[in-house]
């Protein structure tokens, strides 16, 4: 019966918000007790998020009771957005937190390394090459000395360099050197201050069909060398199954449109056996490891106890085993073994309040305030058991400012108070501390070893209720939170965040200069406190002309703000320059853009960012006003369009009609358009007579999975997943009097440096002689690369297929994408 219990646990998880508390029900709180009682860990690797076998790690986890962790190397940073325009650094923080939450419903704990998603890449030795190899191997060794893995996992094979992403082979290859020295002293020796060596017993490679080239070749391999685990489980309480489970954690991955509905029935998980001793038992990973309280010295009595505390377990009344879970609490604690102290202490006052139905909280005023500033905190505190409960203290940290309390907590009777906090002078700002220091293409830059591994924000305003429970004093610590009531949604959960006085934000990311006149430039200013005054300068090269050199202003509200508008005057030659935004305040300088990520599916997020543009003083010139674009996957394209000085609507499929397109020079399909607009289907006939009577069509790229329509061009075209993943590839011009490499813009070489993470992707590799190819490159080694831009007349107009990363080259300001798009739209005019 406990496993059925124990995947109960899992359902509430995959609901409501995820900034919400967590209020365990009986059946949850049983599970708990159980992975109590075992003391085994196992570590899954992979490269990216979304990586992860969630069917694996929900086995471990709820099955195995395992304390598992999932190791990321990257936060998935170089992917592509289905939800949202972010990208880079701020699909990182949106992976993240997707990954925080998907542990939430299998039951893992989420890490992930230093190394930077720097895009695709193909061979391993190109990607430890940008990444610093020792930097991710040294931060392996940290999870793995931290963390104390039994068992450890590889989602790739490190023996085949070149079959996949060079990030995923990498992730492998590392993880076999990371083995041996994680139990090595003299390795990475200053690690040594706060961790332990350690040595897992074990190395699996986790075997699918991926590597077999299709599941047809792998139902028809020989599997009896692997360990075959049993992972597809029904349970009849629950109505779910393993799989389904899983396929709630995965559906978190939404930036990457991984929703997935499950499948049900039989199901084989594949390990195959790379470093430890041999398996006996086929189903047991944990096999001659000791995963019980005899683990550890003094633990043979708290095994017991926490077993006698399942018997005896009444589900319709789970405070009665709190006394018996206080006297392990107190023997838990006194035991020499760090590592699983820490652990257990956690998890067993988690129990206690579950059980007790002890519900603490402090909640601000106001969601945001800054450093030195007074905020008030009401904090509530209710006992809904009959077990005599205490609170002797409250501590607000940083500040460690204690309140005496010696208050009773009745029996259901709600307490709570509103205090008066100072936020520390020294406090840090809130935002994901990994971008706080400037890294390279390869690394993030974190500076503190006890940082590195921690996947959310590092928040430090924390309250901690010191609650004598039956007579047993235990500090339950709480982040400090901030909730409101919403009309249409209830209750609302938000962190709260530690804000500078003013923020500001160059509003044009990008701005283009095509000739020597001025312009405005618009900055905004927001205040992160009342009374809010200063002045504002904008700092460019001296090259460039700013006026007025300042700009005072005065915000007397909180969260009020203001644009204010400067002229900048660019070089006269062309030139590529980095302007910054700076509000000075008492003599202090505030340098800082803030972001706001805000899902429902994941929790409210804080990003500040240096307040920095790119401005371009670019050779350009334009034929033809009025672009259509169709946003497909969500990007920064019409933006950048209209920097170039086009008129760009924003069309839905349903809006597409011979009407509705008359009178635009060109029609532009946003990147993977065919994989997410099914509606499309419809429309592509009305797209093609466009370009019949004249109209330029240009498609930007689509991968290789499902595609809404047969036909995406008007001529045999076939999508392939060749790439160019070396920004910096030479381009060989095949064509080079064509009128996209001549006007209005000459095209020459230079117009290809500078470019960012990739030229193309998901090159065409086969079309039909119609198709005119412009460009070929390739990565080193590889044979060239030809599809990256096709061009085929048809009727009066023009249909052009492009995989090059205009998504990215444009909102990064790179000069030679402007002239180069700027030729594509012009054509025939």
């Amino acid at each position: 019966m406990h496993k059925l219990l124990s995947y109960l646990f899992i359902l509430c998880c995959a609901v409501g918000y995820a900034q919400q508390p967590q209020k365990p029900s009986s059946v949850e709180i049983y599970h708990k007790i159980e992975k109590l009682n075992f003391l085994g860990s196992a570590l899954y690797i992979a490269a990216h998020p979304d990586d992860e076998n969630t069917r694996l790690i929900s086995y471990l986890s709820n099955e195995d009771m395992a304390h598992t962790g999932y190791l990321a190397l990257t936060r998935g940073d170089g992917g592509q957005n289905l939800i949202g325009l972010e990208l880079r650094e701020l699909l990182g923080v949106i992976r993240t937190q997707e990954l925080i939450e998907a542990r939430k419903i299998d039951g893992g704990e989420q890490f992930f390394s230093r190394a930077n998603d720097f895009g695709f890449s193909k061979v391993p030795n190109e990607t430890l090459q940008i990444w610093d190899k020792e930097e991710v191997l040294e931060d392996m060794v940290w999870v793995i000395r931290k963390f104390q893995p039994d068992v450890i996992i590889n989602r790739f094979d490190h023996r085949t360099p070149g079959s996949t992403h060079g990030h995923h082979t990498s992730s492998a290859m590392l993880t076999q050197e990371a083995y041996s020295l994680a139990n090595d002293p003299h390795y990475a020796a200053d690690q040594l201050e706060y961790v332990n060596t350690w040595q897992p017993k074990r190395v699996f490679f986790n075997v699918s069909w991926w590597f077999f080239g299709g599941k047809e070749q792998f139902d028809k391999a020989d599997k009896s060398k692997y360990i075959n685990l049993s992972t597809g489980v029904y349970y009849p309480m629950l109505g779910k199954s393993n799989q389904e489970i899983a396929a709630l954690s995965r559906s978190r991955h939404r930036s990457q449109g991984f929703g997935t509905s499950g499948a049900r029935g039989d199901d084989m998980e594949y390990l195959e056996l790379i470093k430890g001793s041999n398996l006996k038992d086929k189903q047991n990973l944990f096999e001659g490891i000791d995963t019980s309280w005899n683990r550890v010295k003094g633990g043979k009595e708290i095994g017991e106890a926490v077993q006698q505390i399942l018997n005896n377990f009444d589900f319709k009344n789970p405070s009665a085993s709190v006394p018996a879970l206080t006297a392990v609490y107190i023997n838990i604690a006194n035991i020499e073994n760090k590592h699983w102290k820490e652990i257990k202490l956690k998890e067993i006052k988690e129990i206690i309040a579950a059980c007790s139905g002890l519900f603490i909280e402090a909640v601000a005023e106001n969601q945001s305030a800054t450093p030195g500033s007074d905020i008030s905190v009401r904090w509530e505190a209710i006992n809904r058991s009959s077990i005599p409960m205490v609170l002797k203290y409250i501590s607000v940290l940083p500040e460690n400012k204690t309140f005496i309390q010696d208050l009773g907590l009745d029996n259901n009777i709600d307490q709570g108070n509103t205090i008066s906090v100072t936020i520390p002078k020294t406090a840090n700002y809130t935002s994901p501390y990994w971008l706080k220091e400037k890294g390279n293409k390869g690394m993030y830059t974190v500076s503190d070893q006890q940082n590195i591994g921690i996947p959310d924000v590092i928040r430090e305003m924390e309250v901690s209720f010191v609650i004598e429970v039956n007579g047993v004093a235990i500090p339950f610590t709480k982040e400090l939170v901030y909730k409101y009531t919403d009309p249409a949604f209830g209750e609302v959960y938000q962190p709260f965040d530690v804000v500078p006085a003013v923020t500001t934000k160059i509003v044009n990311k990008v701005q283009l200069f095509k000739d020597n006149r001025k312009q405005q430039v618009l900055v905004k200013i927001h205040a992160g406190k009342d009374n809010c005054s200063g002045n504002l300068e904008l700092r460019l090269p001296d090259t460039w002309r700013v006026n007025p050199a300042s700009i005072p202003f005065d915000l007397k509200n909180k969260g009020s703000e203001i644009t204010v508008s400067f002229e900048v005057t660019p070089p006269i030659e062309p030139e590529e320059a980095e302007a910054e935004s700076v509000a000075l305040i008492d003599g202090a300088e505030y340098n800082k853009e803030q972001i706001i990520i805000d899902y429902p599916h994941i929790a409210k997020q804080q990003v500040l960012m240096p307040s920095i543009a790119k401005f371009t003083k670019v050779d350009l010139e334009i034929k033809g006003r009025r672009i259509a674009y169709i946003m497909g996957a969500g990007d920064n394209v019409p933006e950048s369009l209209r920097q170039m000085g086009y008129e760009v609507t924003l069309l839905t499929p349903e809006a597409i009609s011979p009407e509705a397109l008359a009178g635009f020079d060109a029609v532009i399909m946003g990147i993977r358009c065919y994989n997410v607009l099914e509606s499309l289907e419809f429309k592509q006939q009305v797209l093609f007579d466009y370009v019949k009577e004249g109209g330029n069509m240009v498609v930007q790229y689509n991968t290789t999975g499902h595609l809404s329509i047969k036909d995406v061009a008007p001529y045999p075209i076939r999508i392939s997943r060749d790439r160019v993943t070396e920004e910096d590839a030479k381009v060989t011009f095949l064509d080079p009097s064509n009128a996209v490499l001549n006007r209005p813009n000459k095209i020459t070489d230079k117009d290809f440096k500078g470019w960012v993470q990739e030229q193309g992707l998901y090159y065409p590799d086969e079309w039909a002689s119609e198709f005119t190819p412009i460009l070929s490159s390739h990565d080193k080694g590889e044979s060239p690369k030809k599809g990256a831009l096709l061009i085929a007349k048809h009727g009066k107009g023009y249909y052009i297929y492009t995989g090059l990363s205009f998504f990215r080259e444009l909102p990064e300001g790179v000069s030679g994408a402007y002239r180069l798009m700027a030729n594509i739209i012009a054509l025939g005019k």
